[in-house]
């Protein structure tokens, strides 16, 4: 009879033990996604502020020639103003398509990629 309760106090033991072990587990694993996809986000941000200073400067450039070759700067501004008011309004138009599911769908197989591989 003690032998049985030892042997359950054993399996207990074991039990709890696996339980521990696997909420450990559960998360490294969190941490090691969440990490990831913060990761990607500030590298994300990062190359999106370069690439928007390179948009501003070759606006700029783009004004100022089409101002040269219309004869007045303003106008030349107020057609690139036009350009991204027009541009502007398309991706907002589609911005479920362009922006939200690419987006969305990138975060989800960067949080599922390891489960994937294992």
């Amino acid at each position: 009879m003690e032998r049985a309760f030892a042997k359950a106090e054993e399996l207990i033991d074991s039990i709890k033990e696996y339980v521990n072990t696997r909420i450990e587990s559960v998360k490294l694993s969190t941490a090691e996604k969440s990490s990831t996809v913060i990761a990607n986000l500030i590298a994300g941000v990062v190359v999106a502020g370069i690439v928007l200073l390179f948009i501003i400067f070759v606006s700029i450039a783009l004004s100022i020639l089409i101002g040269i070759w219309l004869g007045t700067m303003w106008l030349g501004f107020l057609i690139m103003a036009g350009i991204y008011m027009l541009l502007g309004l398309v991706v907002w138009t589609a911005r479920g398509k362009i922006i939200r599911l690419p987006v969305m769908n990138s975060i989800i197989q960067q949080l599922f990629k390891h489960d994937e591989e294992d």
